[in-house]
């Protein structure tokens, strides 16, 4: 066991059409920004959180689904394999894993609990195409799995930024030290596992 921090229109598409089209998989920051993400209350301490609990490294990205309290209901942890950007192979992966940590809540009418994407890479704090191939999978994720799609944030060694609200900061970073968990009552350090559906697009899994 694991513990952790826990409308697309591309979502109408056509596995076909998708496919046909790799640009499509692709999220601009303005995109982005008018697709209306509900802002973090406290964005610092969800990263420091996420950063505790699963210690990203370069190309780990850590997904967490937080109820409307911003509490952790759940969250899973996984490093990609170097290729080319697709939003398409993304999203089935964050897909896979929230679908391992946590029910969908596809009967609800309207999504109550958000789900975050926090994504530790190379490079500066500026908005890249990867990014925005995992802001089309993060939306594209929550939106089959019932969840409303929240922030992403980018991790680097210059700090941590949550892209298009221009909010960030110079720590946690890919190259500081965790902060103790036991700062935070009843949560136990994360041990990865790997294997299930993802195993092809992963190498690390860790998951409640």
């Amino acid at each position: 066991m694991t513990f952790g921090f826990a409308p697309s229109s591309a979502a109408s598409m056509s596995t076909s059409a998708v496919t046909a089209n790799p640009q499509t998989r692709i999220l601009e920051p303005a995109e982005w920004a008018a697709a209306g993400i509900p802002l973090l209350r406290n964005p610092r301490e969800v990263v420091s959180g996420l950063h505790s609990r699963h210690r990203p490294r370069p190309a780990t990205a850590v997904v967490a689904v937080l109820d409307p309290d911003e509490r952790l209901r759940a969250s899973a942890s996984f490093t990609r394999r170097p290729a080319p950007a697709d939003g398409w192979v993304f999203r089935n992966a964050l897909l896979a894993q929230l679908r391992r940590v946590i029910p969908h809540d596809l009967r609800r009418r309207t999504p109550v609990r958000t789900a975050v994407l926090l994504y530790c890479r190379e490079g500066d704090t500026r908005w890249t195409e990867e990014d925005g191939a995992w802001m089309w999978g993060l939306r594209d994720a929550c939106t089959l799995h019932g969840l409303r799609c929240g922030a992403y944030i980018t991790l680097t060694r210059d700090g941590w930024q949550v892209l298009g609200e221009g909010r960030g900061g110079r720590r946690p970073s890919a190259d500081s030290r965790p902060e103790p968990l036991d700062s935070v009552a009843g949560v136990d350090v994360v041990q990865p596992r790997t294997g299930g559906v993802a195993s092809e697009v992963l190498r690390r899994a860790a998951a409640r």
